[in-house]
């Protein structure tokens, strides 16, 4: 450390020496030198910042080598980005935990409510499953009707399908998709909340020193 206060020390001295023979005795103000780095590292000394370097991290330094002032590297918009969203993310986590402090007074209150709300979704889900069984009993049933029509049947004398035959089968069709999705979500959903139910019961333990 000692060390490099003298090296900077002596940068400093032979920097204001070379600035003061390139000013007017006149100029009695105290001098300002520079210090800037560039790309390989290398620190530099001089009575203004090159332009190239203007935006990057600068120091200004007195003719004792005491830094008097400091002026850090403009950001990138990335980097104003992922700062933004650091506070933004510490602004929810202390409100979530607020609200866990706020809400329930034990864990055991977390886990009673944890498993009401689990408790609806399996049963939404089990609901769902049995209409869609119901669903895909009345579609097996219209498409062993359909064999007995063209373009099913084999038959080359088979009548065609009539019209409400075909209806049904779009809608009987467009019915399954919409239940099937509606399982997906509500899996989906009944996931996502457990597993949110966990986090919140680990932070709460967390918050209120529980081991």
């Amino acid at each position: 450390m000692i060390h490099r206060s003298l090296v900077l020390c002596a940068a400093v001295l032979a920097a204001t020496a070379a600035l003061a023979a390139n000013n007017t005795p006149s100029s009695g103000s105290a001098r300002k030198v520079y210090s800037w780095t560039d790309e390989q590292g290398e620190t530099h000394y001089g009575d203004r910042i090159p332009p190239e370097y203007a935006a990057q991290e600068h120091r200004v330094i007195n003719s004792h080598g005491i830094e008097v002032d400091h002026t850090y590297a403009q950001k990138t918009p990335e980097q104003i980005a992922i700062e933004d969203q650091s506070r933004l993310d510490a602004v929810q986590r202390a409100n979530r935990d607020r609200n866990l402090l706020n809400t329930y007074v034990s864990v055991q209150e977390i886990e009673h409510l944890r498993d009401q709300r689990l408790s609806l979704i399996t049963d939404q889900i089990k609901v769902t499953g049995q209409f869609l069984e119901i669903l895909n009993g009345k579609m097996n049933k219209l498409k062993v009707s359909s064999t007995r029509y063209r373009p099913y049947s084999l038959d080359p004398n088979a009548p065609p399908m009539s019209d409400q035959l075909a209806e049904d089968l779009v809608r009987l069709g467009s019915d399954i998709r919409t239940q099937e999705e509606n399982l997906r979500e509500k899996r989906t959903e009944e996931a996502i909340m457990s597993k949110q139910f966990e986090s919140d019961i680990a932070r709460f333990k967390e918050l209120k020193g529980i081991h």
